[in-house]
């Protein structure tokens, strides 16, 4: 755990329900002042950190004083965009007191599934990072069921663990992490400080639903854990309510369970784009491109483009061919194939004339590009 959180440099944390509205009696501003300063304190020592937060649902329960959660969609949807405004508003004032910025940020699944949509995403959170905002992200519940009628943001957590290439997804619970079996029926359940994400036998020991606030459970942790593995982050899940646990996990003090990565970050990422059968199109560069993008690494640029072939859409994942036909790379298109046509041999300040915006100077950051 020392290793793995100590220099894991891009971190996505994700707190519950229970703990944000203290067990349903309303936004607990003490608890969100006290993760507030410790992800200033980490944004101040270089670590970039992004929150993704439960507790719209519950904290609109208790602003429209409902002492039970609703099954109606509609009730729940309505509760949720109650809940929403004072949920991001203390955010908001409690990142600020402690001298970060900070932005809202709502998902759905369906953007993380969509590829034009994961690359707005991606850039936005991470152009946020860059600006050195804090990011707060939450499920937009007012017009999707799939966490109101299924889960909990811990899914969302992985997602976007993967969509920003973290390094580490932190989960902040009720509980003090992992055990072979419920505590709280059992007293002498083993409590797993270390195990590896994706392993069955955590799924058999996880339980259901932890409260009646929340709707996840350890379950929903496992199975985050084991997504976030897929892209190479490993996570972590402990008490919300440790002192300062973010600062100590960071700093290398084993907290709570964690859940390793088998597959390092760089390794997951390639293998996920060198499997990508689906290739909607080519470019073929010339030869100065290839010295960049094979040999250097660098992004590739429009003014290397020398022909584009097939059609394409702005994430798509692409080939990109050398002068001599042989894939060099492959990567996800910034830009569709007929834009790809108008901009190619162009400077990437000639972009917004192009096509009258520009969405990044790059054709395929090397983010999104893996070398063949």
């Amino acid at each position: 755990m020392s290793e793995r959180l100590s220099q894991a440099r891009r971190i996505v944390v994700k707190v519950g329900s229970s703990l944000v509205t203290n067990d349903g009696r309303g936004i607990d501003a003490q608890a969100i002042s006290n993760w507030s300063r410790q992800l200033a304190g980490l944004a101040a020592a270089g670590r970039e950190v992004l929150m993704v937060s439960s507790g719209a649902i519950a904290e609109g329960m208790q602003r429209l004083g409902w002492r039970t959660r609703p099954k109606e969609l509609h009730d729940l949807q309505a509760a949720a965009a109650v809940g929403q405004m004072g949920l991001v508003q203390m955010y908001e004032t409690q990142l600020r007191s402690h001298g970060m910025a900070s932005a809202q940020v709502l998902l759905t699944h369906a953007d993380l599934a969509d590829r034009e949509r994961y690359l707005n995403a991606r850039s936005t959170l991470l152009t946020l990072l860059q600006l050195k905002v804090i990011p707060v992200i939450n499920e937009n519940d007012t017009v999707v069921n799939d966490e109101i009628k299924f889960g909990d943001n811990d899914t969302l957590g992985a997602l976007v663990a993967n969509l920003v290439d973290a390094d580490a997804l932190v989960i902040l619970t009720d509980q003090r992490g992992l055990y072979s079996a419920d505590p709280r029926m059992l007293p002498d359940a083993r409590f797993i400080d270390e195990a590896v994400a994706g392993d069955v036998e955590l799924e058999k020991m996880a339980g259901g639903a932890g409260s009646t606030i929340g709707r996840g459970g350890m379950i929903t942790k496992i199975l985050a854990a084991k997504r976030a593995a897929g892209g190479g982050a490993s996570t972590v899940i402990a008490w919300g309510r440790e002192p300062d646990v973010l600062l100590r996990l960071c700093a290398g003090e084993a907290i709570g369970s964690l859940l390793i990565a088998s597959t390092p970050k760089l390794a997951a990422r390639k293998q996920w784009m060198a499997n990508h059968l689906q290739l909607r199109g080519f470019v073929m560069v010339d030869g100065g491109a290839v010295a960049k993008v094979r040999d250097e690494g660098k992004s590739l640029l429009p003014i290397g483009v020398v022909q584009v072939g097939g059609d394409f859409s702005r994430g798509d994942v692409i080939s990109v061919r050398g002068p001599e036909g042989n894939e060099i790379a492959r990567g996800l298109a910034n830009y569709s194939s007929t834009e790809a046509r108008l901009i190619a041999r162009k400077p990437s300040s000639q972009i917004d004339a192009l096509l009258g915006y520009a969405n990044e100077p790059e054709l395929i950051h090397r983010d999104n590009l893996v070398r063949a």
